[in-house]
This record gives C-alpha cells, structure tokens and sequence, in this order.
C-alpha cells in the first residue's frame, strides 16, 4: 500500500464534522454502524439522529427502516463503498500536531481537518487484461490506465505499406482500414495517485452519493461516459480515473446537491477548490490523452461560466490524435467502446460547432476530414429499464432521443456558419453587397428548409410540455438552440439588406425576422421550473443573450422612431423577465450580467430615429475596407466573450408565434420568388457536406 503523505490531499472538507454522526463509539475506537436494509440496497450512508431509528433517509421516504437482511460478501480487493471511509483518532491527533514545514512537501500537504477523513488507498489496475471474472474493460483500447493510443496517418512516418506485413506489440491494426493507431506506454500514470487522492479526500464522505447525483441528472442528457464502465471502476477505487474527470464528475453534480436526501442538509465541498485540482491535473495529462481525457475536458466545459475556446480546440486536436473523427465500425474493439467512440466523437463535433458561433471564431472540424457515422440507438448503453424513479432525476431515454437531435441540429449549424460565417464567406458576399440581398436568400432557403424538417420531425417526448410527474427535463436546451440557429441565419439576412433592395422584400424579410423573435421569446416565457433547474448545454448561456442580441439587431435597423420604441420598450421587458427568472436559475442570471455587460453602454448609441440605410450601409461596407487594409473582418473586443456586436434582448408580451400544426411558418420564403428547390431537400441534411443527418438508421 501506498502510504506516502503525498497520496494524501490538498484541501479541506468542510462538512467533515458530520461524519461523527454516522460511527457510533465502540471502547477505543470508533466503527461504522451496520446500515439498514433500504440504505444497503440505496447504497447510501444510513445516518440515525440522535441513535433514534428510523434514520434519516427511510424517514424522508417513509418507509420501515429493518436490519434484517444479511450484508453481501465483500470482493477480496473491493472495499464497499459505504463503509470505506473510518474515524482514525490517532491519525487526527497526531497530524494536528505536526508543523507544516515538518511534513512531506513532494506531493499535496494535509491540513488538520483533512486527516480526519480515510479514503481507499487500493492500488489501481495496471492491466485490464489481468482483472479477474468478468469485466467491460479486459479488451479497452482507450481506457487503459497504463497505456494510451494515438492515431498513425497516412502521412505519418511509419510506412503503412509496412506496417500491413503485420502488428507488431506495441501497433494495433485497424480491421479493414489503412488507418493504424499506436499503442504507447503510459509514463508517469502512478503521479496521478496524488491529486486522485486529494480530489477525493474534498468530497468525502459523499463521493458515491455525488456520482449517484450525476448518473441521475447530467448523464441521461449528455451521455459521454458508459455508466457501468464507470461504476465499475469506482468499486474498485477511485485511483483507477483521470483525475480531471474524476473531478469534472464531483463539479456537475454539486450543482445538484440539494436534489439528493442524504445531501442536501449538509454543507457543500469546496468546489472552487475542486476546480483548480480538476483543470491543474488536466494540463498534466495533455501529453498521454486517452478518451477520458476527452471525457474531462466535455465536462468541464459544461460548468457554469466554464466555457473555453481555448480548451475546446485542444479537444479536437486530441480528439483527432486519438481518430475520434473516424469510422471506428470495424475496429476490433469492445462493441460498447465503439458506442463511447461514436458519442464521445459527436459530443466533440458540437462543443466544436457552437463554440464557433458562441466565441465567433473558425471552426476547427471541416467535412472532408470526418467520417464518424451517425448515432444509432446500440451506441447508448442505457435504455427506459435504467431509468431512475428518485424524485428529480432525468429520464434516460428521452436524454438518448435529446442528444440524437442536438447532434442533427448541430450539423445544420454547421452549415450556417460554412454558409455565411466563414473569413470567405463573409468577403464573398460583402463584395456581392450591390446584387440586393436575392442571392443570399437563394442561399439561406435550403438551410431554412432543413430547419423546418428537423422541428417538424421532433417527437412527442421532446415537445416543452412533455414532463414526467417529478421529473427534471433537458429539452429546454435543444429547443433553445433551435430558435438560436433559426436567428443566426436571420441575423445574416437582416445585415445584408440594403437600399438597392425593393421596400416589400425589406418588409417581408424584417416580418420573417420578427416572427422568429417572437416563437422565441414564447418559448422562454413557457420555461417551467423543471425545464430551469435541469442540466443545460454549455452554450445556453450565450444563446439567451443571443436573443437580445436578435432584437438589438432590429432595433438599430428599424424604419421609424415608432418602431424603434417597440424594441426598445421589449428589451426592458425581456431584462425583467430574466430578472424574475433568475431567481429559479442560475443560469439565467449570468446570461443577465452578461446581457447587461455587451449592451448597457451599447444600445445608448442607437439614435432615436435610427436610419437603416445609413447603418447597414456602414456595416456593409466595413468589410471591404478591412479587406484592403489586408486585416481580419471581426472586431476586436477587449471586455466580453461575445463576436463584439450589440447584445440585446426582447420579450414578446402577447400572441403567438405564426406556426402551422405546430410547426414554424416559413412561407415567407416563397413570397420573395427566390429560386426553388428540390421538395425532397432537408431529408438528408448536408449531403453535399459528406454529413447526414439520418441517426436512426432510416
């Protein structure tokens, strides 16, 4: 065993003078107490008030709390969850006594209050090969604790014509691919052993209790990690992860902290303190990546205000180093890693696409160079008969379906933004400014089509009105995105007119823009507490400001001084309503501050009786003029995240949006005569791209 000071811990838990409640004194020492028998099947700590049954959590579920079932055999390496972490008095005493300087400085230092606190010390499997019985992990490729892979491409200097006379030991053939993937030693892994042990020691007791949080809640919605490959490890010991997922999990689900019975009377672990452990051990894995290093970065990622560009071109450049962008069908791996593979590859492909349009920078995944294949239901481990029936956990295979169409709506995103985004696409249509805004919208209408399809397409279970009883919901962000990419196609339309356009296409394309702005500030006024208080995509944050943005849009550009009252008085109604709102989400409450942020100063400039031509002749004109100072087209901004333009928002207080059976109106594109197109586009979403679209195999 490995008892070195350093395999200890950095921080402090403060809800660490709880433990005390759950051991009972047995003469010298102090014993954990059997749990009762609902606990033991709950695998959760069984905590008595006051030694008075029945305890807490069978009180809280009202049922009868026994001990009349016998406990099951410990495995001869495993230490059982619940029963791993031990009062050791002569422990506390004695490193309380110790000076600082007096102890080991090579690895995390002990505070007084972190000794009270025993975790696991089992050492970690080197070699899934060698587990005894059965076990997911015994033929991983990417999952290794001693070993990670990297992809070996046709340009590289192994020659693949050699390599194709056979595998050698440490060159894994890729069954009917020319790709080949190498296979390297792990160096260093046994230095992980230190911040594991720390990252733990913060949320002990309660680390099962966390992953049970998180399995319930974030996993179901955005599925990168295989429950019982995970599971299964942790049985084992906490030593066996990456310690930046490990932590990325901890981070998650203390968000949800309140939502677990055992939980949610006891003070929080010291998350800014889990954060700086998490992203610290991240930068000391960059140089061995596996797929939970992919796995950490996604994650983190998703925590509130946690959005990097930065960190997500570093993911798929790794991404890339490990072949997640190729069809890993045939590779003779574990079927249920080809499932992480696929889902891993298209959660990396999205963190990709919106972190473009969030941040306003290129994206790093281009068509030519991915080939994953899309998403079937056997690539989801989990299925309705995992669903958890705890108050407030999230539905697993609405979670499936949600993420399958979050990856949909993501490659018509992507379109959008190859489309008229681009450095290239910008200039191109910059210098076709003098044609009128009709070639831009023969551009947009097969982009709108397939909008319309995907909305059209969405089943029952993913309408905003489908909750079950006690249930959180995640489809807020999928709807959200879809009103997002609905106005930044609109937002590019809206730019491009101009006085060479007739005065009727100017007035439909504004009602067009207007009738999206409205379905959307429907759509956030439906938002029930069980939409605000679930897991919510990394871009959702931007994409309510985005919103405001829309409106600021129109605002500037409006016609008259009267139309222009309207949008001003609709943004302060819109602050408001996120102001009342934030008061049930967090997440609505940054997206204020942010809102308040990009537009406070912004929006002052807009004249009272603000003159389109004027304005969107100088935007027009800009990037030419940028274009021959030989300088990038973007702005540069120096205080926000944001592309530079103005942030607004708006609220729309009455009607609703002009749908069709449900289904947003988009004849507006026939009354400007552009150029017609296939009926049958919009099935197969960016076939021209080498995307599709097509998730159920159809």
């Amino acid at each position: 065993m490995h008892s070195d000071p350093a395999s200890h811990t950095l921080n402090r838990f403060h809800g660490l003078g709880n433990t005390i409640s759950y051991a009972i004194s047995t003469g010298t020492k102090l014993r954990a107490r059997r749990p009762c028998d609902p606990c033991r099947r709950r695998k959760s700590r069984c905590e008595v008030q006051d030694g008075n049954l029945p305890c807490l959590l069978c009180r809280f579920h009202n049922q009868e709390c026994t001990f009349n079932e016998d406990p099951q055999p410990r495995k001869r390496r495993a230490v059982a969850i619940n029963d791993d972490f031990e009062l050791n008095e002569k422990n506390q005493a004695r490193t309380s006594c110790v000076p600082q300087d007096k102890r080991n400085n090579t690895g995390p230092s002990l505070s007084p209050q972190d000794a009270l606190v025993k975790i696991r010390k089992d050492q970690p499997i080197d070699d899934y090969a060698n587990i005894r019985g059965p076990s997911l992990l015994k033929q991983t490729l990417g999952l290794q604790t001693n070993r990670h892979s990297r992809l070996i491409g046709s340009t590289a200097e192994y020659e693949h014509l050699l390599l194709d006379l056979g595998p050698t030991n440490d060159i894994a053939v890729s069954a009917g691919q020319p790709i080949l993937r190498r296979v390297n030693s792990t160096l260093n892994h046994q230095k992980d052993i230190p911040d594991l042990d720390a990252i733990e020691t913060i949320v002990a007791p309660y680390g099962s209790a966390l992953i049970h949080l998180y399995f319930r809640i974030v996993h179901p919605s955005f599925p990168i990690l295989h429950k019982k490959v995970f599971l299964e490890k942790y049985e084992r010991t906490h030593r066996e992860f990456s310690p930046p997922l490990l932590a990325a999990v901890y981070l998650l689900a203390l968000n949800w902290w309140s939502y677990s019975g055992e939980l949610a009377l006891l003070p929080k672990p010291d998350v800014s303190r889990l954060e700086e452990l998490a992203l610290a051990s991240l930068g000391n894995i960059i140089h061995r990546p596996k797929l939970s290093t992919i796995q950490a970065g996604l994650l983190l990622l998703q925590r509130p205000e946690g959005d990097s560009w930065a960190l997500t071109c570093q993911l798929v450049g790794l991404g890339q180093d490990m072949g997640l962008h190729l069809d890993c069908t045939n590779w003779r791996i574990p079927v249920w890693e080809r499932g992480l593979r696929k889902r891993l590859a298209w959660a990396m492909f999205m963190q990709d696409k919106w972190g473009a349009l969030v941040h306003g920078r290129p994206s790093h995944i281009t068509p030519n160079d991915w080939d994953t294949q899309p998403l079937q239901e056997d690539d989801f481990p989990e299925n309705a008969a995992d669903e958890d029936e705890e108050d407030g956990s999230t539905e697993v295979e609405k979670g499936r379906i949600l993420f399958c169409y979050m990856v949909k709506l993501t490659l018509i995103l992507s379109g959008i933004l190859s489309t008229f985004y681009t450095l290239k696409a910008e200039r191109e249509w910059a210098s076709r400014a003098h044609e009128g805004v009709r070639s831009l919208l023969d551009a947009a209408k097969p982009l709108q089509l397939e909008l319309r399809q995907w909305y059209a397409d969405l089943p029952s279970t993913l309408k905003m009105q489908d909750i079950g009883p006690r249930k959180l919901s995640s489809v807020g962000y999928l709807h959200l995105g879809y009103y997002v990419a609905e106005m930044t196609l609109h937002r590019r339309i809206i730019r491009s007119l101009s006085s060479v356009d007739e005065p009727q296409l100017r007035t439909i394309c504004r009602q067009a823009a207007q009738t999206r702005l409205t379905s959307a500030m429907t759509f956030v006024q439906s938002l029930r507490p069980e939409h605000l208080q679930s897991f919510w995509y990394s871009a959702s944050t931007y994409n309510f400001v985005l919103i405001g943005s829309f409106v600021s849009l129109l605002w500037v550009t409006s016609t008259d001084r009267e139309e222009a009252a309207i949008y001003r008085a609709e943004l302060d109604e819109y602050r408001w309503m996120l102001r009342l709102s934030s008061k049930s989400a967090d997440l609505l409450q940054r997206a204020l501050v942010s809102l308040n942020t990009s537009t406070g100063a912004l929006v002052k400039a807009i004249p009272v009786d603000p003159d389109p031509n004027v304005t969107l002749r100088a935007y027009q004109l800009e990037p030419r003029r940028m274009a021959s100072l030989g300088t990038d087209l973007g702005r540069i901004e120096s205080t926000t995240e944001f592309d530079g333009n103005v942030v607004s928002t708006v609220a729309y207080s009455g009607g609703s949006p002009l749908e069709e059976n449900g289904v947003p109106d988009h004849s507006w594109f026939h009354a400007l005569g552009v150029s017609s197109f296939d009926s049958g586009y919009g099935l197969d979403v960016h076939s021209n791209l080498g995307f599709s679209t097509r998730l159920d195999g159809r």
